[in-house]
Order: structure tokens, then C-alpha cells, then sequence
């Protein structure tokens, strides 16, 4: 069973464990760059199968200040991270839908998530998809990395 849980000083190992594959690197920040990012606007969270810290991810309160086509009543979703350890699993999937109903019941003042997936992360496109999400007709053209998909989900009622 996956859970999601809010970053705490017991996760730090585990997140300083998570390796990223070689071409990951481009797409999401390396373990020490994730740890060192949180402020007012941006919870961290860490990913959990098993006992084990298998990933993390950032959530932007601000993301719609930031990208015009963010709604004001979105969440942001950055960093999104399964280690190149547990990957091939489901759990990247499964993470993404355990995620839905984790902000409908403690992020309840919004009522979406974005976020923005380089157009050559095939295999993040590809989870964000059999998780439910939708992906917009536009692209994002702002981003030093080139262009991405942009995608969303309803959050469910908490």
C-alpha cells in the first residue's frame, strides 16, 4: 500500500537514499536539492510502500501565481520522484492516485492539481496518465527545459 506523508526529520535518510537514473536528473531535483526547498509556499512530502521512503514530491500553493494556466483553487505538483530503485512497479501509478484523495481530504480550500511534465519524460507523462490525469490541448512553452504537457485532476471531496 502506498501513503503519503508530510516531509518530517524521520524521512530524511530515506529521502537521502533515493537514486535517480542518469536521465531523470534533467527533469527533478536530486535528494539534497528536494530537502533544501521548503518554505511557506511549498510543502514537501516524501512517498511511502512498504515501510520504505520509495519517493517524494513538492506541493506549490503558489503554482497559479506563477503559471497563467494554473486556476486560482489548483495545487501545484513539483518534483514528483519515485527512485530509479523502485521504479517498473506501479508505484509511481499508485502514488499519483494515493495522492488525489490525500489533498482531497488535507489541501481541502482547493479544488485541483497541475503540474507541468517535459514533453521528453516519457515515462512521467505515462504515470500521470494511467493515474487519471488529464493533459491540456496547449503546451507550456515557458520552461528552460522545453516544452511540457500541462496537467491536471480534480480533487475528490474530502
Amino acid at each position: 500500500m502506498v501513503v503519503i506523508e508530510k516531509l518530517s526529520s524521520s524521512h530524511i535518510a530515506g529521502v537521502q537514499s533515493i537514486q535517480l537514473a542518469p536521465e531523470q536528473v534533467r527533469f527533478a531535483p536530486i535528494p539534497d536539492e528536494f530537502l533544501t526547498d521548503e518554505c511557506d509556499t511549498t510543502h514537501l512530502h516524501v512517498i511511502y510502500f512498504e515501510d520504505t521512503v520509495v519517493g517524494y514530491f513538492k506541493l506549490d500553493l503558489a503554482y497559479a501565481k506563477k503559471y497563467e494556466y494554473c486556476p486560482p483553487d489548483a495545487l501545484g505538483l513539483r518534483a514528483f520522484v519515485i527512485g530509479k530503485q523502485y521504479q517498473g512497479k506501479g508505484l509511481g501509478t499508485a502514488a499519483v492516485q494515493t495522492l488525489m484523495a490525500y489533498l482531497g481530504v488535507h489541501y481541502t480550500s482547493y479544488k485541483w492539481l497541475y503540474l507541468g511534465v517535459n514533453c521528453q519524460n516519457v515515462g512521467a507523462y505515462t504515470c500521470y496518465v494511467k493515474a487519471g490525469l488529464a493533459v491540456c490541448e496547449e503546451l507550456y512553452l515557458g520552461g528552460p527545459a522545453g516544452p511540457q504537457y500541462i496537467m491536471y485532476g480534480k480533487l475528490p471531496p474530502g
